[in-house]
């Protein structure tokens, strides 16, 4: 009756044409790379410069993360110093148990390995002997969490723990509680 063209008619004819054109560019693209050395030469070209690029990237951004790392953990310990430290004995005890249990939970999760430092780093500050803890920590604290802790011992320098943070000298208690990094 009459001679209209129906929409799903031109829909698929449409998605017809398409689809024949990238499957002609593909053949097409495979051809030129199989025959054409200077093609290949080109696409080789290419995919290093790309590498490259992408390289150069990353490492800026990782340099950048470092920086930023750096800065968030000096803040950090200057704001903890400056809250202070309890003085008394069954405060520091008490202080220290929640420190070191608030640590473990944050260190579960990657994205608060700074404030699972932060913990026990503030722990590591009121406990008697640092460098005996500080061998505690090298057997049960994750390294990226560990490493957090040692930067934040090496910025503060007042942590007597031997050459784990290069801190005001040697341990207090004669022990050696260096920390192989």
């Amino acid at each position: 009756m009459s001679s209209s063209v129906r929409p799903a008619t031109i829909a698929l004819a449409t998605l017809g044409a398409l689809t024949t054109g990238c499957l002609a560019y593909a053949v097409y693209f495979d051809h030129k790379r199989r025959t054409d050395p200077e093609f290949r030469k080109n696409l080789k070209r290419e995919s290093k410069r790309i590498a490259k690029v992408a390289k150069e990237e990353a490492k800026e951004e990782a340099e950048a993360q470092g920086a930023k790392q750096k800065r968030l953990i000096r803040e950090a310990v200057t704001e903890a110093i400056e809250e202070g430290f309890p003085t008394n004995v069954e405060e520091k005890e008490a202080y220290f148990m929640n420190e070191v249990g608030h640590g473990e939970v944050l260190c579960q999760n990657e994205s608060t390995h700074i404030e699972a430092g932060l913990c026990f780093y503030k722990a590591l500050k009121v406990y008697p002997q640092p460098g005996d803890l500080i061998t505690i920590y090298d057997k049960t604290v994750p390294k990226p969490v560990l490493d957090i802790v040692a930067e934040m011992v090496a910025f503060d320098g007042s942590i007597p723990v031997g050459g784990f943070g290069g801190g005001s000298g040697s341990d207090a208690g004669g022990s050696t509680g260096a920390v192989d990094d």
